[in-house]
């Protein structure tokens, strides 16, 4: 709980200050949008090519049963969202992704794990990897107006933008530009609590300004508003970041809620309404809350607890019915349509989101 609490509890502290004194105007009904961000490394602990191949296969023949049984208000399945790493990029590998995005309980985007790199060598990088994701595997989005390939990203080792004090596991300062230069459509690496990487800025949707001569440029931003459109920056869409008091450090201390999906973690509902109450919206429109969660999802301990425990079923299971219980809209989505509704409310204020799923990015036929 303390180690880099300084970073963000303030933060969090005068989000609650400010939640207490507002009016929950939209308390009674309220639209769940639900997404899980993969950081998908079939190479995690560099294992062979063998062992890779064989976790890939387990999410192949344990995740689509579990997906298709379950359904949101608006009968759709848990979409989720394989974040895979373009160092680790095998075709055999990626054609095993593909087959869950294309059956529709999925999407792929773009992961990075990158040291001492210059902003030419990362700007290579991500072309080339979001060519062959369109090009060879049919994967990633088109911009309807542009026609432009557009990818989500996530930043390994959380040092997006060069963000890390020692500056390790980037080295680019200008990320954030090269990023919104080569098509990507928004950034869903934080919440990156206890990491000394992690933003003052929590439980928000924002434009990151870059600025090519400074490190961690997304610590601050432009708030995302209803009604007001915005083409500077990139967008980032942040999980959910809060201390959790029911869960203690030798009884003790509270321990963070980042978030995180794993063996340890749980999913009760407990962990849900506090996903909910770190109310991640855009301003002004509050009775839409992104809960933006992530794992590493081929960790055998993780895969153990999804599939072989039941953790991924009882985790829909609880969501559905809590919502059923308050009343509230449940929006099984994607990064993809997490961002597509963000744009869709700049430009309508009073939209529903489930009008809004492919408003600006279409899936690559």
């Amino acid at each position: 709980m303390f180690k880099n609490v300084w970073l963000w509890l303030p933060s969090y502290l005068k989000q609650i200050s400010s939640m207490a004194r507002q009016d929950p105007a939209y308390s009674q009904k309220t639209h769940i949008l639900f997404t899980i961000c993969d950081h998908y490394e079939p190479f995690y602990s560099k294992v062979d090519h063998k062992t890779a191949y064989s976790r890939v296969k387990k999410w192949i023949d344990c995740y689509q049963p579990i997906a298709e049984k379950h359904k949101d208000t608006f009968g759709n399945h848990p979409k989720h969202c394989f974040f895979y790493p373009e160092e680790e990029y095998k075709k055999e590998l990626l054609d095993l992704v593909s087959e869950i995005c294309r059956n529709g309980y999925g999407e792929t985007e773009i992961h990075l794990h990158h040291d001492n790199d210059t902003a030419e060598n990362l700007r290579k990088k991500l072309l080339d990897f979001k060519n062959i994701l369109s090009d060879v595997h049919g994967l990633l989005a088109r911009d309807i107006t542009t026609h432009q390939i557009q990818y989500g990203f996530i930043h390994g080792n959380w040092a997006l933008d060069n963000s890390r004090p020692d500056g390790r596991w980037c080295g680019v300062n200008n990320e954030i530009a090269v990023l919104q230069e080569t098509g990507c459509y928004a950034d869903f690496t934080m919440p990156s609590a206890p990491s000394d990487t992690q933003t003052t800025i929590i439980n928000s949707i924002y434009y990151a300004i870059g600025h090519p001569d400074k490190s961690k440029s997304h610590d601050t931003g432009i708030p995302a508003r209803a009604g007001a459109s915005n083409t500077n920056g990139l967008l980032c869409i942040q999980g959910p970041l809060c201390p959790n008091i029911r869960l203690r450090k030798f009884g003790i201390f509270p321990r963070i809620e980042n978030g995180c999906l794993a063996s340890n973690s749980g999913v009760d509902r407990n962990r849900i309404s506090l996903w909910k109450g770190c109310n991640v919206h855009i301003h002004d429109r509050p009775d839409i809350v992104f809960i933006k969660l992530y794992c590493h999802g081929l960790k055998e301990k993780d895969m153990e607890f999804f599939f072989d425990k039941g953790g991924l079923d009882a985790l829909y299971s609880n969501l559905e019915r809590l919502s059923s219980e308050n009343g509230n809209f449940l929006h099984y989505v994607s990064a993809r349509n997490m961002f597509n509704i963000v744009k869709g409310l700049e430009e309508n204020k009073d939209a529903q989101p489930q009008d809004l799923y492919d408003f600006r990015l279409r899936l690559v036929d």
